[in-house]
């Protein structure tokens, strides 16, 4: 039996788990595109782009505080940060008040790249949300913040490993 598109998109979003589904599908999706045009146009993953967006948005922040914006495993906000350096486009400086602590601030060049970026990301939004009106978009953010700050994401007692 072959499903039809339609069939399958229906049948996923009425079910008991098409809240989940319909948040996967949309980020997924996405990242899908994204991945796309970041590794052909800059040669690089999508997680490297968002770090140097928290970078130049939030200049001496600490590598470990970028998953805050952007979840992402530790291990690959650190090899981003890494290829960032080699380009060039953020610097690492060590902290006064903990030596232990490397804030990273962004390059000119790395302002100018994100620059660039931003550009056709915006364009992307607009491709994403433009079936929404403003108050749809407004009520859309509004959701997700309540769902962002309301603990549940990082954490799940739900899908916690079994202890016994």
């Amino acid at each position: 039996m072959r499903y039809e598109t339609d069939d399958i998109l229906r049948e996923t979003f009425t079910s008991d788990l098409r809240y989940l589904m319909a948040v996967s599908h949309i980020v997924l999706a996405n990242n899908q595109v994204s991945n796309r045009f970041f590794e052909k146009t800059y040669r690089m993953p999508v997680h490297a782009w968002s770090a140097l967006y928290a970078v130049v948005r939030f200049p001496g922040l600490l590598a470990k505080d970028i998953p805050l914006l952007f979840p992402r495993p530790q291990n690959s906000v650190s090899r981003a940060v890494s290829m960032l350096r080699e380009r060039g486009w953020i610097t690492v400086e060590t902290s006064e008040e903990d030596t232990r602590a490397r804030l990273l601030y962004p390059t000119d060049e790395g302002r100018r790249v994100l620059d660039g970026i931003e550009t056709q990301v915006l364009k992307r939004q607009e491709e994403i949300f433009s079936v929404l009106s403003q108050e749809e978009r407004d009520q859309f953010l509004e959701l997700c913040r309540k769902l962002i700050l309301g603990g549940g994401l990082s954490a799940s007692e739900a899908l916690s490993p079994d202890d016994s």
